[in-house]
């Protein structure tokens, strides 16, 4: 399964993209979209053309983006959301189920540890895909994403079957007794 990662900013958003065979991962590529200027719309524009045109390059099966939270400054954190809208609405054009996933999410789930510092963070990307090199700490970010929802597709699927098997394997148990 191919999985884009997406760490929303307005004026850098990171993107990652790794596939999944098994329980292997491998790196297929990472950058960031800038976006510079002081009007937002076309900033905004840049960004989703970017973002679509990754998609389009990568055609990835499956995508995550980090949310984001309220900062001290409600203008910044309103322009944050916007391009995070951004984040969203790119993939979900392209057909793509979109997870969302909470900072400390991520890092318990790449690292093992809610609390981990980026550099921990980057390590254990490093650690789970390596040879990759980050375009920037927030395509590093995008890369984390990417792994947690990966990990976190396989355990809904493995869940899925488990459940699938037991529902069969009653099914027989039925049909013997009756």
């Amino acid at each position: 399964m191919r999985v884009i990662g997406i760490d929303p900013g307005l004026r850098n958003m990171g993107w990652g993209v790794i596939e999944m065979e098994g329980s292997r991962l491998r790196h297929l590529g990472n950058g960031t979209l800038h976006s510079a200027g002081t009007d937002l719309a076309p900033r905004l524009l840049e960004l989703h053309r970017g973002l679509c045109a990754v998609i389009a390059q990568f055609t990835p099966e499956a995508a995550a983006v980090e949310q984001t939270f309220v900062n001290k400054d409600a203008v910044a954190t309103l322009k944050l959301g916007q391009a995070r809208g951004i984040a969203l609405l790119a993939p979900a054009q392209a057909g793509l189920e979109v997870g969302e996933y909470a900072p400390n999410a991520v890092k318990k789930t790449v690292v093992g540890v809610g609390h981990a510092d980026k550099v921990q963070v980057q390590h254990m990307v490093r650690h789970q895909l390596p040879g990759v090199q980050f375009d920037s700490a927030d395509a590093a970010d995008a890369l984390a994403i990417a792994i947690c929802h990966a990990f976190h597709l396989q355990s809904a699927a493995r869940l899925g079957a488990a459940q699938l098997s037991r529902s069969a394997l009653g099914h027989t148990q039925k049909r013997r007794r009756a």
